[in-house]
């Protein structure tokens, strides 16, 4: 996987909030449609756009990959689509955790969470917040310094913004974490 798809899906995805049975957070299960932009306030690249000049092993590959994690890069326009069941609300895992990571939680209201995390593989540290507008809107803000290539550390500041789109998510499979080896 590429440096700049690795960051990307990080940045997304890297909230790394995997918070154990303390409260669900106030939105709906079901298919969600997520747009990432960067710091910039520009969205990242249409991730569909950049599979597509990938070697098609290597693009099949990835795609299995995060559709197997409840990712579907198909989204369009920068964006992607997962789901999130009943369960994996209740179980606090409606954000798929990266790496091997240990995450404190700083403070959290019925409408905002926010929390520090500090990642192993990949190494990485990360603030985040996640703001829940209502139970079909919610923006997850996420500031990660990690180690760019040559060792120099790198900030990626990022917005997620997450839209309800419907109770059934179709072929998109509830998102997962990774397995632990």
């Amino acid at each position: 996987m590429t440096i700049v798809l690795r960051c990307v899906v990080a940045a997304a995805l890297a909230c790394a909030f995997n918070v154990h049975a303390q409260s669900a957070p106030p939105i709906k299960p079901g298919l969600w449609q997520v747009k990432v932009e960067n710091d910039g306030g520009q969205q990242m690249p249409d991730m569909s756009e950049h599979l597509k000049n990938m070697p098609p092993e290597q693009r099949k590959k990835i795609e299995a990959m995060m559709k197997e994690r409840g990712v579907d890069m198909s989204g369009g326009a920068g964006g992607m689509k997962i789901c999130l069941s009943k369960e994996s609300l209740d179980q606090g895992k409606w954000q798929a955790e990266q790496g091997k990571c240990k995450t404190d939680i700083l403070s959290r209201t019925s409408t905002q969470w926010k929390w520090r995390s500090v990642c192993t593989d990949p190494k990485a540290e990360s603030l985040g917040e996640a703001n829940f507008v209502d139970a079909e809107n919610y923006r997850v803000i996420n500031t990660m310094t990690t180690a760019a290539q040559g060792g120099a550390p790198r900030t990626i500041k990022s917005t997620m913004r997450s839209k309800w789109v419907g109770a059934d998510c179709g072929d998109v499979k509830p998102i997962q974490s990774p397995k632990t080896k």
